[in-house]
């Protein structure tokens, strides 16, 4: 296999994960998502949704399986970090009090085939 098409299956199935992210939060949690992939210089936020009460930043990790650990644990401290400087970033654009947001991740690994809804979920919230 070519390094191309892993490239390729990785970021289809990572946008794969988004959108099945962004379906949870908005279908089942009833969340309004107000920005997908929200760009500075500084870097990327994946989600941003509002929960009825606060604005909650949503970082989407996206794996085939767990043989080098869960999805959630790719949030090191220096990813956590930097996911509050542009949780910051965002608020400062859009008028928002950068305390109130909250940061969760998201972690996704495909289901077992044979398993319709596409991914099992684990939806950790106030990580940072």
């Amino acid at each position: 296999m070519g390094a191309e098409t892993k490239t390729n299956r990785k970021q289809s199935l990572g946008r794969r994960g988004e959108e099945s992210a962004a379906r949870y939060l908005a279908d089942r949690l009833g969340w309004t998502i107000v920005e997908r992939n929200w760009r500075c210089p500084e870097g990327e936020l994946d989600i941003v949704a509002y929960d009825g009460t606060r604005h909650v930043v949503c970082e989407v990790k996206t794996r085939s399986g767990t043989v080098f650990g869960a999805p959630v644990e790719a949030v090191t401290r220096a990813k956590a970090a930097r996911l509050r400087r542009l949780a910051g970033r965002w608020a400062a654009q859009h008028g928002v009090p950068a305390a109130t947001v909250r940061i969760d991740v998201i972690g996704l690994v495909l289901a077992p085939r044979g398993d319709r809804s596409g991914f099992e979920l684990d939806h950790l919230r106030g990580v940072c």
